[in-house]
């Protein structure tokens, strides 16, 4: 186990003696206690790390967010992005309410759930890329259901097995980890639900349609509109 407390006013020296004062009261009163290394995290440190640790927040969910956008449109890199906040900001809720430690390991937690989250959101996002271009005709609630409902089981299996293998090692993993293993379990229960309830109503939002993405040219007489649908040739 770890004993932690408050840094004293006074600077290292202060914080040196006031940790020796610690160990040797351990040891009076419990002589058969072994005392292991004392530590002293100055709030210099602790503004660093969140100061990197926000950096590096930011980086990865600007690449997934500039990724998204390459490899669909615009309106769904807006829509990784809200269940990305969403998540993080629940997760750090949670830091916030339990009083957890946020350390690097925190840190490394966040990361983690922004890779899973993106991981869910592409698997869903192109089964509805791929349904926009099947069902020209379908209105886009509909649509979205459809893509939501062939893509489910993967989502609840794949969300089940690992709050299952979290959770084991939440009960009977090291203390050391226990911070990580907390804000992993909280976020995948949290992006399991997302990538249904966030991910997918920001489309509707957007005014996505089966029509969005068909290229437009302007031709003819006036500058008419025509609508090329490069699926079957048709030509409207």
């Amino acid at each position: 186990m770890s004993i932690r407390t408050a840094l004293p006013e006074g600077g290292k020296a202060t914080a040196d003696r006031a940790g020796e004062q610690l160990v040797a009261g351990i040891a009076k009163a419990f002589p058969t206690a072994r005392t292991g290394t004392v530590e002293t995290v100055s709030g210099k440190v602790s503004g660093e790390l969140l100061r990197t640790g926000a950096i590096s927040l930011a980086l990865a969910i600007l690449g997934i967010s500039i990724y998204i956008w390459v490899r669909f449109e615009w309106q769904f890199g807006v829509g990784a992005l809200g269940r990305l906040f969403h998540e993080v900001s629940l997760t750090f809720g949670l830091f916030a309410v339990t009083q957890m430690q946020f350390d690097l390991n925190s840190v490394a937690a966040l990361l983690t759930i922004v890779g899973y989250s993106l991981n869910d959101t592409i698997v869903v996002y192109d089964r509805i890329r791929e349904n926009l271009k099947k069902y020209r005709k379908m209105e886009i609630i509909p649509l979205l259901n459809l893509s939501i409902n062939e893509t489910l089981s993967r989502t609840v299996m794949t969300t089940l097995a690992m709050l299952l293998a979290l959770g084991v090692l939440l009960i009977f993993g090291p203390d050391v980890i226990f911070g990580f293993t907390a804000a992993m379990l909280f976020g995948v229960f949290i992006g399991g639900y997302s990538s249904v309830l966030m991910s997918t109503p920001v489309l509707v939002w957007l005014k996505v349609g089966p029509d969005s993405f068909v290229p437009r040219t302007t031709s003819g007489v006036g500058g008419a509109e025509r609508v090329e649908r490069k699926d079957d040739g048709a030509v409207v």
